[in-house]
């Protein structure tokens, strides 16, 4: 087939690392959903089993939590705004406008969103698209605002403001969503509703219980905050090789940071009897051992990448495309245009 190139794209290059951390973090969501059996939570009883099977079910559980539980989504909220920052650059250096292109995209995903919340009511495509707003609004900020901003999203302002609050006012009670009855009916529909009763109790009172648990458990604020922190990544090239001294003091400040934060998560409940002061203060405690523990993990990721011969391999698989530039090449026979 004979073909001519027509222009050459000049764009950012596929950054492999980016590739390996999002397949963690898609194991990681997807073994911990499994072990969730999918949020129908129905499990067959333990009464009868050996001393040693509950032991291991109840290690099994609790090491792939402390492992994943949230960490694996926040790497995917992380590269969620990374690879907002690729697309948004080369459209940038192409004199293009790419905002009202996003939040087209976004539109697209709530809908995809919910057809997938459909059969699965922990879905996270409807959160994403809802918060993914915050990343065309602040992507002309200056670095120093986006990274301030993120700041303030990661403390949890709201939960926050409960604590304070509380500890000001003894009568004050925390605000929840009531949620519970809505999560008994998706279980019920599930276990013996018909297919369109689980589609339409999935899609309401699923999709309500499924925003309130991410609102009540601080994952708004965390989500924007990861996607805001991702887009930092990308401007400041932090994915590449040449900047690993920056992820030596990132993983050391984690680090430092995880165990007295962990530990202190663990010790609150015995302190603290007030539950309105509790409940937001677990919830801010938590969410930072959480990131601080995801910036662990990804740290530790990039190191393996660079320092061992997956870097390498991944190389040799994309040769083709070892140039910066992308080449655009069209065929007198099809129509169709490739880009390699």
């Amino acid at each position: 087939m004979e073909t001519k190139v027509i222009s050459t794209i000049k764009g950012h290059a596929r950054v492999d690392v980016a590739d390996v951390l999002r397949g963690l973090a898609v194991m990681g969501i997807i073994i911990l959903h499994s072990i969730e059996h999918f949020n129908f939570y129905s499990f067959p009883d333990t009464t009868t089993q050996s001393d040693w099977l509950n032991f291991t079910d109840k290690a099994i559980w609790n090491g792939l939590f402390f492992m994943f539980g949230g960490k694996a989504y926040a790497v995917f909220a992380l590269l969620f705004g990374f690879s907002f920052f690729i697309q948004n650059d080369n459209q940038r250096m192409r004199g293009n406008d790419f905002r009202l292109r996003f939040c087209w995209r976004l539109i697209l995903s709530f809908l995809i969103g919910n057809i997938n919340a459909s059969f699965f009511t922990a879905e996270v495509l409807v959160l994403y698209s809802l918060v993914g707003f915050i990343l065309p609004l602040t992507c002309r900020l200056k670095d120093k605002w986006v990274f301030l901003l993120a700041c303030v999203l990661l403390i949890q302002p709201l939960p926050l403001y409960y604590v304070i609050r509380a500890c000001l006012d003894p009568s004050f009670i925390t605000p929840a969503i009531p949620t519970r009855s809505f999560w008994d009916a998706t279980f019920a529909v599930q276990s013996h509703g018909s297919f369109l009763e689980t589609v339409r109790v999935n899609l309401w009172e699923g999709q309500i219980a499924s925003l309130a648990w991410a609102w009540d458990h601080g994952r708004v604020f965390q989500t924007a905050a990861l996607f805001l922190l991702g887009m930092l990544i990308g401007r400041r090239g932090l994915f590449q090789k040449e900047n690993l001294k920056v992820w030596n003091k990132i993983l050391a400040g984690a680090l430092i940071a995880f165990f007295p934060l962990y530990g202190l998560g663990n010790m609150l409940p015995a302190f603290i009897v007030n539950k309105s002061i509790l409940t937001p203060l677990s919830l801010i405690i938590t969410s930072l051992s959480n990131f601080s523990f995801m910036l662990v993990l990804v740290s530790g990721v990039i190191f393996a990448f660079y320092n061992t011969n997956m870097h390498y391999l991944f190389n040799e698989n994309h040769s083709i495309r070892k140039d910066e530039s992308y080449q655009l090449y069209y065929s007198k026979h099809s129509r169709f245009y490739v880009i390699l």
